[in-house]
């Protein structure tokens, strides 16, 4: 079983940087989810550095702690996981990135295995998706973000990180019937940039009808779209969190959830289908304090969580003693 070193025994300022400190070894074996990094970010439009937010999220992840007291559970009485290392990507080759993905991630989904994927800028996720539609087939998308990516085109360009959703509509990649964006919000060049996503299949919630709707009730219609048996993909880009909560990330906009909320909706999720996560657009240069790096590695926290519990429940085992041997393929 792999496990984060106990930082009673080992301070946290030693050892090399892994996600929480977890083991970096590349393996499926006796691992219920792995930790991946996907440092790409020449797909982006402004602000370029994402490619240092795999690493920058794991450096700020040493000070997690296994034990989630909000859910009520040890992960790693229920999983063991390792830090799987990065994809090597290509800079500046958006589609020869994307077949790199493809390979690497292929072992690991083949092996029930869920992957926590660090970018990087969003147009990872077409990679991604590519990956678990090999696996899974047409899956629903829980998409958390402030943009809804899914422009047609930027400056003239089809694989960016606007265009990753479109792209894999087109592709058939996402089952859109049980897919929704939440967040959306800011300036736009038209109408057209929400009801696009909308005319593709997605239900839409825009962030300033989250305000009038209320967390609970987008919590709820979260689960009615997207049902309990359909495999779920969560992609969540830091900058669906208000930039006072993550101000290092490439394109924030303002008026968007605090740190709180950002974590409840990932907390909601429990008991969806879940088969695997992202999380995006993460840029070091820009993170006054590590605030956005502590708020990310706390995102990748409770979607390990979001795993653990799964197990715990196909256990039967809710009592918090130690559940069945662990082992890959136990979704």
């Amino acid at each position: 079983m792999y496990q984060p070193k106990d930082a009673s025994q080992s301070p946290r300022f030693t050892g090399i940087r892994t996600f929480m400190r977890l083991e970096n070894i590349r393996t499926t074996d006796n691992v219920d989810f792995v930790i991946v990094g996907v440092p790409f970010d020449t797909a982006a439009s402004n602000r370029v550095g994402t490619r240092y937010g795999p690493q920058h999220i794991r450096n700020f992840s040493v000070l997690l702690r296994p034990y989630n007291p909000e859910q009520d559970i040890d992960v790693f009485e229920y999983c063991s996981g390792v830090d799987y290392g990065d994809i090597d990507i290509i800079p500046g080759n958006v589609l020869r990135t994307y077949d790199r993905m493809v390979e690497g991630l292929t072992p690991i989904l083949e092996k029930g295995v869920v992957p926590i994927i660090l970018g990087g800028d969003h147009s990872i996720s077409l990679g991604n998706l590519r990956a678990f539609h090999k696996k899974y087939g047409k899956m629903a998308l829980v998409h958390f973000d402030s943009h809804g990516d899914t422009w047609d085109q930027y400056y003239g360009e089809k694989y960016t990180h606007g265009t990753p959703f479109r792209r894999a509509v087109e592709e058939g990649l996402i089952d859109t019937e049980h897919s929704i964006q939440v967040g959306m919000r800011g300036p736009l060049y038209g109408p057209g940039d929400i009801q696009d996503a909308r005319d593709l299949g997605f239900e839409v919630i825009t962030m300033s009808e989250t305000r009038k709707l209320g967390q609970k009730e987008v919590i709820r219609r979260i689960h009615e779209r997207v049902g309990t048996e359909q495999p779920v993909f969560v992609t969540f880009d830091i900058d669906f969190v208000d930039p006072a909560y993550a101000p290092g990330t490439g394109t924030p906009e303002v008026a968007g959830p605090t740190s709180h909320e950002a974590l409840e909706y990932v907390r909601a999720l429990d008991g969806l289908n879940l088969v695997g996560f992202d999380l995006v657009e993460v840029l070091p240069a820009y993170d006054h304090g590590e605030i956005t790096a502590a708020l990310a590695s706390a995102v990748a926290f409770e979607m390990m969580t979001l795993v653990a519990l799964k197990k715990r429940r196909l256990s039967g085992n809710k009592e918090g003693t130690q559940a069945l041997p662990l082992g890959a393929g136990q979704q």
